[in-house]
């Protein structure tokens, strides 16, 4: 591991569904399904794909997330980067350049227990591993995704 990896944080969360592990993925994997829960998109669950988040610009900030997917192993793992920062700056290296990954996985009752690790961010980037780390955690957040995997049936 060098200097810059050991300097880096993540967030850790953990959601819990009544629902198996292919209707959680769906909401994961489904354009229409995360903007619903998240951001609008244009998302496909193929390695190499790059896709979007859109939403409202913010001072710093241009309001778009540009990703590119990492891993895609349905039902059990989906991984993609995050990057962000004002527009004019993406051209020259993404002001934030982190990972998120998803890791589902049975429980013994026919649910899901869901892992969302938000991962690498520098030292320098503290007040948005903050803002991300609320976000995440958050009860909106729980919420509307439970929401949408509740809507699948």
């Amino acid at each position: 591991m060098d200097k810059a990896e050991a300097k880096t944080k993540s967030i850790i969360v953990e959601y819990e569904f009544k629902h198996p592990p292919e209707k959680v993925w769906r909401a994961l994997t489904e354009p229409k399904l995360i903007e619903a829960w998240l951001m609008p998109n244009d998302f496909r669950p193929i390695v190499g794909h790059r896709f979007t988040f859109r939403t409202t610009p913010a001072p710093g900030w241009d309001g778009i997330c540009h990703c590119e997917v990492l891993v895609v192993e349905p039902h059990r793992r989906l991984s993609y980067t995050w990057r962000g920062g004002s527009s004019e700056r993406i051209g020259y290296g993404a002001v934030l350049d982190t990972v998120v990954t998803w890791t589902l996985a049975p429980l013994a009752d026919g649910g899901t227990r869901l892992q969302l690790e938000h991962s690498g961010f520098t030292p320098d980037k503290e007040s948005t591993y903050e803002r991300l780390k609320n976000g995440w955690g958050g009860e909106k957040m729980r919420a509307s995704l439970a929401r949408v995997v509740d809507g699948l049936g």
